[in-house]
Formats: C-alpha cells, sequence, structure tokens
C-alpha cells in the first residue's frame, strides 16, 4: 500500500531532517524542499496529502507558498510552522485559507496530532468529491439511455428547466423511470449539493403520509414519543420529488399548497410555522386535468405543481431504445454476477422489440436481469426470456371460443404457437434446418417432428 505523501518546506536543514524523521517514523512519506518557489514545484508534481512550510524563508515565503498552493488547488491543506514571534501572522494565514499554524519548537507528539487532523480532513474532502462524481457521473444525460426522437425531446426540456426553480410535473406510466428524470433534474441544478428526498404517496395511509410529509410535535398523536422534522425539512435547500402526487388526499393538498405558496410548513400538532426553502418535483400515471374536473385534486394545487410539465413516453412508443436498454441492463448484471455474456441473439432482440411492455423499462430490466441469471452461454437467448414473451401476443380467434375446456384451449393455443414459431424460425434460415434446431435450442430431429406434424414446407 502507497504512504501518503506529505510535503515539507523549510530553508533549515535540521528542521528538514527532524520532520523527515518524525514522517517516515510515523509511516508518512516524506517530500522535503529547502526553498520556497521549488517547494510549489514540487506540489504540482507530487500533490502530497498535506503541506509544511516555514512561514519565514528567504524568496517566497511561507505565505506566498499558501496563496499560491491553494491557487493550483484551492482544496489543498497547508499548515504553518512559525516562531513565537510571527504567531499573529500565522493566524492571519489560517483566515487566508491555511489548515492550521504549528509553533517552532514542536514535539513529535505535536506534529503527528495536527497532520492526523489534517489527514482527515483531506480524506472528508475527497469522500465529498467522490459522491458529487458519482451523482453527476450516475444522473447525467448521457446515462439515461435513450437515443430515440422522445427521447431526445425529454433530454432538452430537462437541459432547459434543471438551472431554473420551477416546480415540474413529470407524467408517465408505471415504470418509464420518473424518479430518474426527476434526480436528472435535481444533479444538473444549482441545488445538487443538497438533499433529493423522495415521497412515495401512494404508500402510506393519510395519517401517517401528513406526518412523513409535514412532520409532527412530540406527543400529537399516540405513538409520538419525540418530535420529528418532516421530509419538507429535511429537504430544505434542496429538492423533493412526490411520486404518484396524485394520490394525496384532498385534506392533505392544502396544506400541500402552503408549501408551494408560502414556503412554509406546520408539524402536525404543532404551532408555528417553520420556513422551507424546497424545489418540487411531482410525478404522476394519472390524468390530473381529469382528477381536477372530478373534484378529486384541488385545481390551484394543479397549477401550482404543474409550472412545466414533462411527459415521459411508454417504452412501445420508443422501440428503437429497446436495444440499447437491453445492453445496458446485461452489462449491469453480468457485471453483478460475474459471468462472461458477450451479447443477445438476434431472435432475441426481435422477441424484445416486439413485445408491448406494459411494465415499460422496470418490467424490461426485471426481463434481463432474469435472463442473465438462468443464462449458460454467451449469449442471450430466446430460452431464457418469459413465456409470455415467446407466446403469441393475441389468442387466434379460434381459440377464444368459450365452448372449449381449459386443457383443450391450452392446448390449441400452443400448437398454434409452435406452428407460428416454426414457420417464422424457418423462414428466418431460409430453410435450414441445422440453424433453426441451433436458434430455438433442440435437435434435428424434433424440428423436423414439428415440421412433419404441422404439414409445414420447410424451404
Amino acid at each position: 500500500m502507497a504512504k501518503e505523501r506529505i510535503l515539507v518546506v523549510d530553508d533549515e536543514e535540521d528542521m528538514l531532517e527532524n520532520c523527515s524523521r518524525i514522517l517516515d517514523r510515523l509511516g508518512y512519506e516524506p517530500l522535503l524542499e529547502s526553498d520556497g518557489g521549488k517547494g510549489v514545484v514540487r506540489f504540482e508534481q507530487e500533490h502530497p496529502m498535506v503541506t509544511l512550510t516555514d512561514l519565514r524563508m528567504p524568496g517566497m515565503d511561507g505565505l506566498e507558498v499558501l496563496r499560491t498552493i491553494r491557487r493550483i488547488d484551492p482544496d489543498a491543506l497547508v499548515i504553518l510552522f512559525t516562531a513565537f514571534a510571527t504567531v499573529e501572522t500565522a493566524v492571519e494565514a489560517v483566515k487566508e485559507g491555511a489548515f492550521d499554524y504549528i509553533p517552532k519548537p514542536f514535539s513529535a507528539d505535536q506534529l503527528q496530532l495536527v497532520i492526523e487532523r489534517a489527514l482527515t480532513q483531506r480524506r472528508l474532502l475527497e469522500e465529498n468529491r467522490r459522491l458529487r462524481e458519482q451523482l453527476t457521473e450516475t444522473y447525467r444525460f448521457e446515462n439515461i439511455v435513450g437515443r430515440s426522437r422522445p427521447m431526445a425531446q425529454v433530454f432538452d426540456l430537462i437541459k432547459k428547466v434543471a438551472a431554473s426553480e420551477a416546480n415540474i410535473l413529470v407524467v408517465g406510466e408505471s415504470g418509464t423511470g420518473k424518479e430518474l428524470i426527476a434526480r436528472c433534474i435535481h444533479a444538473n441544478s444549482h441545488r445538487a449539493a443538497r438533499a433529493f428526498v423522495p415521497v412515495d404517496c401512494a404508500s402510506l395511509p393519510e395519517h401517517l403520509l401528513e406526518s412523513e410529509l409535514f412532520g409532527h410535535e412530540r406527543g400529537a398523536f399516540t405513538g409520538a414519543i419525540a418530535t420529528r422534522r418532516g421530509l419538507f425539512e429535511e429537504a430544505n435547500g434542496g429538492t423533493s420529488f412526490l411520486d404518484e402526487v396524485g394520490d394525496i388526499p384532498l385534506q392533505l393538498q392544502a396544506k400541500l399548497l402552503r408549501v408551494l405558496q408560502e414556503r412554509q410548513v406546520r408539524r402536525v400538532g404543532g404551532n408555528r410555522f417553520i420556513d422551507v426553502d424546497v424545489r418540487v418535483i411531482s410525478a404522476t400515471h394519472q390524468n390530473l386535468a381529469e382528477m381536477v374536473q372530478q373534484g378529486r385534486f384541488r385545481e390551484d394545487l394543479y397549477y401550482r405543481l404543474n409550472v412545466i410539465s414533462l411527459p415521459l413516453p411508454p417504452l412501445r412508443d420508443r422501440p428503437g431504445d429497446i436495444p440499447l436498454l437491453a445492453y445496458h441492463f446485461l452489462r449491469k448484471y453480468a457485471a453483478q454476477s460475474g459471468k462472461e455474456i458477450k451479447g443477445i441473439s438476434p431472435e432475441t432482440l426481435e422477441l424484445l422489440e416486439a413485445y408491448p411492455w406494459a411494465g415499460n423499462v422496470r418490467e424490461l430490466q426485471n426481463v434481463m436481469e432474469r435472463a442473465v441469471v438462468l443464462a449458460e452461454a454467451e449469449m442471450i437467448n430466446p430460452v431464457e426470456l418469459p413465456a409470455s414473451l415467446r407466446l403469441p401476443q393475441k389468442a387466434p380467434a379460434a381459440l377464444v371460443a368459450d365452448h372449449l375446456s381449459l386443457k383443450k384451449a391450452k392446448r390449441q393455443w400452443l400448437e398454434a404457437f409452435e406452428r407460428e414459431y416454426l414457420v417464422a424460425l424457418l423462414k428466418k434460415h431460409q430453410g435450414n434446418i441445422s440453424q433453426a434446431a441451433k436458434t430455438a435450442g433442440v435437435d434435428r430431429k424434433t424440428i423436423h417432428r414439428l415440421i412433419k406434424r404441422y404439414r409445414i414446407a420447410s424451404a
């Protein structure tokens, strides 16, 4: 494991040797320079975790070293060595961005303590930077899979509205990725460094939803043994995502309206109003305009939520994205399972593209996860797909007659499927029995038997 590098800049050779011995004993890699200018060059080359510099040096002094290094890296951690007579100057240096100062002479324990504090700070900074990069990586536009025209229009709208403060209503069927879009908007807004707080409005009964959204005071109801902040307070400065907002009861809609109009919440059982600064992104699969006409949703709330409407297309309206999504999920789940799966067979892709996807992207994701788990070859083949994708989507008219028993209807359905599948398979392979058998995952004798049973011309 590589040692953490500590840069020491001091014009006194004895001080450099002393620091080198201490740092080496503590398990760090000391980088030593006796000149301020050379110390800055070494900083650019080595990128040490912490820099220690004497305050008083000929040429470039410690303050100039501090200022120059901080211009190179605003997050750089610089600790100053200072004699008693220059403590006041060292305090001023801290105001300019120095992490801390240590008066001369100092003990090994003092040096160890200040370095450990600086390294703790450095690790926190790097962890926060890593999390920010992950957030941007995860929710940047390139990582929302879709190159179809409908999705390009969605991306264009997101780019226009992300930087605004306008409330947004994301509309789409279940499984179209409404929360992913909401997170993308948040990640590309100036609120990205603050909280994104999702609320599933459909999963909670009214009394729990009210407490969840607005919080409660101690003793507000049975079981309220302590005061609790609501999710709007938790999202202060960030974004609140109200999933399935159409399921919020009318009584709570009035309280939600106040949050949007006055930017204030009042906890359940409380008397005072609490200021909150949140951007609200809502989502629904329902037609809120119709619900307003039916008196099931407040009109004033609807217009507050729907400043900008962002409709998401169902997967069946963007068939060109199905192969992209399928490969995306294939790579994801193959990596998780440690399987080396090279791709998806053409026959499998045809089935995926022909399926109506009532569950949209979420259903496709589940199908691909299942296929990866079941896969035994280097390609995903039709046999790994659920039967619902491999069977015809519509029953032949002759099979819907109600005079058939379940057993007979099921047998005739399967026979119709086998015949239809075999005709399409032989057509695709121009009557090549070997290729057809390989695609179907059966032997040549089975193909010949089915051809004979259904009296199909093989060429």
